[in-house]
């Protein structure tokens, strides 16, 4: 059975191929149930003698997707996959990876699931083409792909609709997905590492985060905050995650370790000692960040990085419900939370796909409140919170007024952000404008349509149909201040046109 706000999505989804629309991107959290999704609406393409293809992005997810969809009660699979036991042409539903279909000639099928489809492949494009430029045989043919980061840039020029099931911090809020905790015990120096292609280069990182301080601490902080929960870590290269290894089995505590290079069949046994309790942390490297459904109860985050993607997708791998848990704690070694914020105003500040034009995010971080490290305990906690959660330890109000000998000098407050101008706001920043107008509709109780409205007699077309389902923002002050600009100007006009304004002016 599927939740009410599942069913939703599933409804829109419909709504969009019924609208004509065959390229859809469906956005939802980690542990929000996408396979449940991609089951119902295989389910529903059996029913109509419709076949159906599901792509997952590695091979090592063929067969966690053939268990999942059997728990399902979908028992009709083949899976294209040479030796595999389960290869039958002949099933409704054909399950690859897409390195095999790459190798291999793509089935007729009625409908398309890309799972994970923010790992996009140029093959993709061979075999689909554009909106715009499709591939004849495959014009009419539905592609729905699910992912929880579709932030990728240029993401927004292949798919033609776009739907946000549910934002990361609504899951929290409704009980259906688990509350965190993060401290940030140590602070790697990377004023020395490069940046390469938007993220930290690798073999400089690694020996940054090599150091032995920082290798020690991770050990020592789990030990003193995990209570001993199963934990995944995340390190940078397999030298720096065989250090940790080494550091955490010296201290006592069962560790694993997984790279790409892990077979099956350990990677199952891995999995399998991690449930059962023989093992307590896996260190991994770039292995244990999409398609896992462990139960995951602490992240020890010893992999810096610049990405919003990889960032989101490492939290999620904790945020997942369990019977017993309370929350998932974070061990930030990196410093990403203080980097980049909260994976929850992360996930907030993405209102819709990037168009492959303008910059993507340049400004993004200019929205979010940053967390601030408790300098008792290490707990990252938001901004403006006095208190912190962690150890109790309330925060004392320093001035940033320093007397200087001298004149009295005036200090006059900042001047207040304005908005951009239309002409030079991207996309998304376009977007977000609008989810801060519905956010504001719906604390006034407006009805339907004013922040439509608003948006455009602010930038002069109405919002296009991708922001249809954008989700509700907070306004920012600059937004809340043009807002009320435009009320009191309206009240004046009102007022101009009221006869006793009339003969008091003309008197």
């Amino acid at each position: 059975m599927l939740r009410d706000d599942q069913e939703a999505a599933l409804q829109a989804l419909r709504e969009a191929v019924r609208d004509g629309k065959r390229r859809i991107c469906l956005q939802a959290p980690t542990g929000y149930g996408k396979t449940e999704l991609a089951a119902a609406l295989t389910t529903n393409a059996q029913k109509k003698n419709k076949k159906v293809l599901f792509t997952v992005p590695a091979i090592s997810l063929i067969d966690q997707t053939v268990s999942m969809f059997a728990r399902r009660g979908i028992l009709d699979v083949g899976v294209i996959q040479a030796d595999h036991h389960m290869s039958n042409w002949d099933m409704p539903i054909q399950i690859a990876s897409v390195q095999t279909l790459m190798r291999r000639t793509v089935p007729d099928v009625a409908v398309v699931l890309l799972d994970e489809c923010h790992q996009w492949f140029t093959f993709y494009e061979k075999w689909l083409g554009t909106p715009d430029v499709p591939v004849p045989e495959w014009i009419d043919v539905p592609l729905i792909g699910m992912s929880a980061t579709p932030w990728r840039k240029g993401m927004g020029a292949w798919f033609d609709h776009y739907h946000k099931a549910a934002s990361i911090q609504q899951m929290i809020d409704a009980g259906n997905l688990s509350p965190f905790r993060v401290y940030a015990p140590s602070h790697p120096d990377l004023s020395n590492v490069r940046t390469v292609g938007g993220d930290y280069q690798i073999d400089e990182l690694s020996l940054a985060m090599q150091e032995r301080r920082l290798v020690a601490d991770a050990v020592e902080t789990w030990l003193k905050l995990s209570e001993w929960r199963p934990t995944l870590c995340y390190a940078v290269d397999r030298a720096h995650a065989m250090k940790l290894k080494l550091q955490f089995e010296a201290a006592g505590i069962p560790c694993g370790y997984q790279d790409h290079k892990t077979k099956d069949t350990e990677r199952a046994a891995l999995r399998r000692d991690f449930h059962n309790g023989k093992l307590k942390v896996v260190v991994n490297v770039e292995t244990l960040t999409t398609g896992i459904d462990w139960d995951v109860r602490c992240i020890s985050m010893c992999r810096p990085t610049k990405s919003d993607m990889l960032f989101t997708q490492i939290v999620g791998r904790g945020l997942r419900n369990a019977p017993g848990k309370d929350d998932c704690l974070i061990l930030d070694h990196s410093d990403n939370h203080l980097r980049l914020g909260m994976v929850t105003d992360v996930d907030d500040s993405f209102v819709g796909l990037h168009d492959g034009k303008a910059p993507r995010n340049d400004n993004r971080t200019d929205n979010i409140r940053l967390p601030k490290e408790c300098p008792n305990c290490g707990y990252l906690k938001l901004p403006k919170m006095a208190c912190c959660p962690g150890c109790g330890t309330v925060a004392k109000v320093v001035s940033k007024i320093e007397p200087e000998p001298g004149e009295l000098r005036e200090l006059k407050p900042p001047k207040k952000k304005p908005l951009r101008p239309t002409d030079e706001m991207t996309h998304n920043e376009k977007a977000m404008f609008f989810a801060e107008l519905k956010g504001y509709a719906f604390q006034h109780a407006y009805k339907e349509g004013w922040a439509a409205n608003k948006y455009r007699e602010r930038i002069g077309t109405w919002p296009s149909h991708d922001m249809k389902h954008v989700q509700m923002l907070s306004p920012r002050p600059s937004t809340a201040s043009w807002i009320k600009s435009r009320a009191i100007a309206w009240a004046k006009s009102k007022v101009r046109e009221s006869p006793q304004w009339t003969e008091q002016w003309r008197r």
